[in-house]
């Protein structure tokens, strides 16, 4: 019978499982922080001085409003908890959706502080089910942005007869494209690569 060192030695010099961990982490932490930047940059330009609104070197620059202290500063002495409570109280998620943040952050945490652990260890494994929760809650709140706020900016850019609730936000898009390219889950290998290609030297 295997003892736990010759297991974890196993787990760790195994190349397909090493492989698959570091890019399942790597992955995870990427998409963590694209959803935090992304979901807190939100009500924050909202609620933006655009007195003060500018771009410099391609970058969106703005002054923090009083209106952004008042409505969502004043929530939480944490932003990403003062942000996530801004959006639940315009029912953009709710109670369970922000325990579910916070599970999904300690994880993140959990992570980047013993990723050797995670690879080399037999019994730390990687947690799918909390990636796949990260990934619902990111696209809840993109499409709830979308059809509240962007659609009531500009509804031209929905096309005619079109439902906003099908509509898959770009952020979403990224991170389908991440996933299938990073796990090989494309329809061929280097799929999106070459037909990306196609069309940059057709033009």
């Amino acid at each position: 019978m295997k003892n736990d060192t010759q297991k974890s030695w196993e787990k760790f010099l195994n190349p397909e499982s090493l492989r698959s961990n570091i890019k399942l982490i790597s992955l995870f932490i990427c998409i963590f922080e694209m959803f935090k930047d992304g979901m807190i940059e939100k009500p924050r330009m909202l609620f933006a001085n655009m007195e003060r609104f500018d771009v410099e070197q391609g970058e969106i620059v703005y002054e923090v409003s009083d209106g952004y202290k008042k409505e969502v500063l004043s929530k939480s002495k944490y932003l990403d908890e003062a942000t996530l409570i801004w959006f639940k109280d315009n029912d953009g998620i709710d109670d369970v959706d922000i325990e579910k943040y916070h599970k999904i952050r300690k994880y993140r945490n959990e992570l980047t502080h013993n990723m050797v652990e995670f690879l080399t260890l037999h019994n730390k494994e990687f947690d799918e089910n909390i990636l796949n929760d990260l990934i619902d809650l990111y696209s809840k709140i993109e499409k709830w942005w979308f059809k509240y706020f962007e659609l009531s900016i500009q509804p031209e850019i929905l096309p005619d007869g079109a439902d906003p609730d099908e509509v898959i936000p770009g952020p979403m898009l990224t991170i389908r494209l991440m996933l299938e390219i990073a796990l090989g889950a494309e329809p061929t290998e280097g799929f999106y690569y070459k037909e990306f290609m196609k069309i940059f030297k057709s033009s």
